[in-house]
């Protein structure tokens, strides 16, 4: 009989990541794709953009882009709000920014910007504010509820999130003539039709008579998204009204319900504190997670982590809430019912936003004006490379899970190992061999192709997979669709 073992969560903690520093109110946290600087940017409300070295031990964090004179930061939701590098900033130093702006020529309402700057010929460690050129303005908005994130996808397009506007009697989400409560994809790369960018062909909406810039609808505040380092997926956190926070996986094309839905459950525009039920939701897409307000009232959405520092969350979607301060890890394989786990506090009214490094190590920018750095216990340095290795010998859960046409396993090593590992039938016949090789301690990743050894495809259902690393062995199930 084979036992499919259960591991209690490490203890998970915090720490200032650079102790010699302090920030005003930093809302976002960026590195540079395909860097090897170890440079960190860190994002002020104000309109101020800090690069500094990723290393504890920093003291200087140097002025990279001063909007100050024009991004409007006196309300609660407005200011620099975002910011994205190009896929190709090394080569280009291209790189976007979402920040809210009071229009002078409109009786100072405020608007949405996305513009992109250009970095200094003279400086590679300077943006030319002179630069600027607006990819997008908005109409005029309530000054809350702007949304903000915007970043690079996996295939080079540029999404944008946009909240509902704030307007109290607006349906926003619901429009698909207008940007407000939606996600946007647009790419930067090549612009038409007058426009500073285009709309990507698979945009779902692209050859409608509606925004064809719209990717994903029906959201309220949208307040960080990140895409899936290995998935390429997107995981957002939708800020709720009076009832409810959610986090939704993005989609194209659908609709997730703001203000038919609050969470997954009917919301009524007259009684928002109610609990209406027979509302129509055919064609709506439910969020993967939520929770009430007696647990938390901002969500902050984070990462699924795919870095090595902290094995035990490795595959878990990383999330927090702003006026509570807590931290939690979701586990969601696509099937079963998500697990939810509390991870630590921050405090009250810190957390605004996560992010990750090179080596996709998380990090959380708090609005007291540090910067955290996400860490486990049982986790000892490894005096020949100087690396973060696990204390115990582990297999995890592969992701995604079930799978079609591909999955990742990972499993950890506390010391040099022989290891094999392989994927069976439920009969116990082998199928596939994917390592039979010494490895070094760490955390080790490989992928199953859904081959077997002579390379044909296997057929959909359930299959195992075992490692033995010298006495150690361990088994797990994973379902293969088709």
């Amino acid at each position: 009989m084979l036992l499919i073992p259960s591991k209690s969560m490490p203890q998970v903690y915090i720490e200032n990541a650079f102790p010699n520093l302090s920030f005003q109110k930093p809302l976002d946290i960026q590195t540079i794709p395909s860097d090897k600087s170890n440079r960190l940017f860190v994002v002020e409300k104000q309109g101020m953009i800090y690069e500094l070295e990723n290393d504890p031990s920093t003291t200087e964090k140097n002025i990279f882009l001063d909007i100050t004179n024009r991004a409007f930061a006196d309300s609660a939701e407005s200011g620099l709000l975002g910011l994205a590098f190009h896929p190709n900033f090394l080569d280009n130093g291209y790189f976007y920014v979402n920040y809210t702006h009071q229009d002078s020529s409109h009786e100072n309402e405020l608007v949405t910007i996305i513009s992109r700057f250009e970095v200094s010929n003279t400086d590679s460690n300077l943006a030319d504010v002179e630069t600027e050129s607006v990819i997008i303005k908005s109409e005029h908005h309530h000054g809350h509820h702007n949304g903000g994130q915007l970043a690079f996808g996996p295939e080079g397009y540029l999404y944008i999130a946009f909240g509902d506007g704030g307007e109290p009697d607006n349906n926003n989400g619901q429009d698909l003539n207008t940007f407000y409560g939606a996600m946007l994809r647009i790419d930067v790369d090549n612009p038409l039709d007058g426009k500073n960018y285009g709309i990507p062909k698979e945009n779902p909406f692209a050859d409608s008579t509606v925004a064809g810039e719209i990717f994903a609808y029906g959201l309220r505040n949208p307040w960080r998204f990140s895409f899936d380092a290995i998935t390429g997926q997107v995981w957002l956190g939708d800020v709720g009204h009076v009832r409810y926070e959610e986090i939704n996986i993005i989609l194209p094309g659908k609709n997730y319900g703001w203000k038919i839905m609050e969470g997954a459950h009917c919301y009524n525009e007259d009684s928002p504190s109610s609990y209406p039920t027979g509302c129509d939701t055919t064609g709506l897409t439910m969020p993967v997670w939520e929770y009430g307000r007696d647990i938390g009232k901002s969500i902050t959405g984070g990462f699924i982590y795919r870095g090595s520092q902290v094995p035990s969350l490795y595959g878990k979607y990383i999330y927090g809430d702003f006026e509570s301060g807590t931290a939690w890890a979701l586990e969601y394989n696509g099937v079963d019912t998500p697990i939810n786990s509390e991870l630590f506090q921050v405090g009250p009214w810190s957390i605004t936003s996560f992010g990750v490094d090179k080596d996709n190590e998380l990090y959380i920018c708090s609005y007291n004006g540090k910067i955290f750095r996400v860490k486990e216990v049982g986790l000892t340095v490894n005096k020949h490379d100087a690396s973060l290795v696990p204390s115990d010998f582990w297999l995890h859960a592969n992701y995604p899970n079930p799978f079609n046409p591909s999955t990742t396993i990972s499993y950890d090593l506390p010391k040099r190992s022989q290891v094999t590992l392989g994927i069976y039938d439920l009969l116990g016949k082998q199928i596939k061999t994917l390592v039979n090789q010494s490895q070094d301690a760490g955390r080790q990743i490989v992928m199953w192709d859904g081959t077997d050894d002579v390379g044909r495809q296997v057929s959909a259902g359930v299959y195992l997979y075992q490692i033995q690393a010298g006495e150690f062995t361990q088994t797990r199930k994973m379902l293969l669709l088709k």
